[in-house]
């Protein structure tokens, strides 16, 4: 019963407990991999807003296997990310971005805008 409570108020504990290990996978892999992938971990933190705790783990354990595939075939860190680590950043979190922080204020931006438009001033 306690366990609900607390899910409730902080999310799924297994969730956090899987979002850990992806987290420790990363750590335990060998430079530069570890390196650039706990990088653009961060990156996405900042740059995805994922509010569904299960896209978010799902994301970081894709970036784990990523990760730990490359180090297993020896790819260099350049032959994952390409040129630009801003842009392989971005597409990487834009395929896991289903439900963001920003969305909220996206769908309230539109709705004042369209109520502003139907009152009929115009400009």
């Amino acid at each position: 019963m306690t366990a609900k409570w607390i899910e409730t108020l902080t999310g799924s504990l297994e969730e956090k407990k899987q979002y850990k290990a992806a987290t420790a996978r990363i750590e335990a892999l060998p430079a530069p991999y570890s390196d650039v992938a706990r990088a653009l971990q961060r990156y996405f933190l900042y740059y995805g807003m994922i509010s569904d705790g299960s896209v978010l783990t799902a994301m970081v354990a894709d970036h784990a296997d990523l990760w730990e595939r490359a180090a297993l075939d020896g790819a260099s860190v350049r032959d994952i990310i390409g040129d630009d680590p801003v842009e392989f950043a971005e597409t990487f979190a834009a395929a896991y971005s289903d439900k963001q922080w920003i969305d909220k204020e996206r769908a309230r931006l539109r709705t004042a805008v369209a109520a502003a438009e139907s009152t009929g001033d115009r400009r």
